[in-house]
Parts: C-alpha cells; structure tokens; sequence
C-alpha cells in the first residue's frame, strides 16, 4: 500500500513542477512524472526509512510521505540543473 502512495505522491510533485513551475519543458509532461515517480520511491521507500527511527515497516507515517516528496521536489530540480548545464 506504501508503495502506492509513493508513486502517486511522486506523480503529483511531477505534474505540479512541470505545470507550475515549468520543469523540464522541453522533455515533457511524462518525463517529469517519471522523475518525481522515482524521486518519491527513492525517497518513501529506501531513503525514509534510514533516516526515520520510528518507522514500523507497512505502517503509513507521514514523516515518510513529506521525505517522498522532498525527494521527489529534489530529483526534478537537480535533473532541471543537469538538463540546462550539459543539454541533455
């Protein structure tokens, strides 16, 4: 179930910085989702548990949620910060 909200958080920080921010234009809509999708795995499921010292595996806590989305907000803007330095 973590897992889904995970993702689903990722997501939403992907939409929003390409939406409102403008992030990622030129590579597009499904390639910020992409990123934030990633970002709020890394940061929910592997980061947030590490870093958490109460955290009872399969038990939603929402210190996990605000780690996924901080770290899906900083996958998009240091692949932002790679994307106009080298072009790629």
């Amino acid at each position: 179930m973590n897992l889904a909200i995970w993702i689903v958080a990722g997501g939403i920080i992907g939409w929003m910085s390409f939406s409102f921010l403008r992030f990622n234009v030129a590579r597009g809509l499904g390639v910020s989702i992409i990123i934030g999708v990633a970002g709020g795995i890394l940061g929910g499921d592997v980061l947030g548990p590490l870093l958490a010292s109460a955290v009872n595996p399969g038990d939603f806590n929402p210190i996990l949620l605000f780690m996924a989305f901080a770290t899906a907000a900083g996958c998009l803007i240091i692949s932002n910060m790679i994307y106009h330095r080298f072009g790629v």
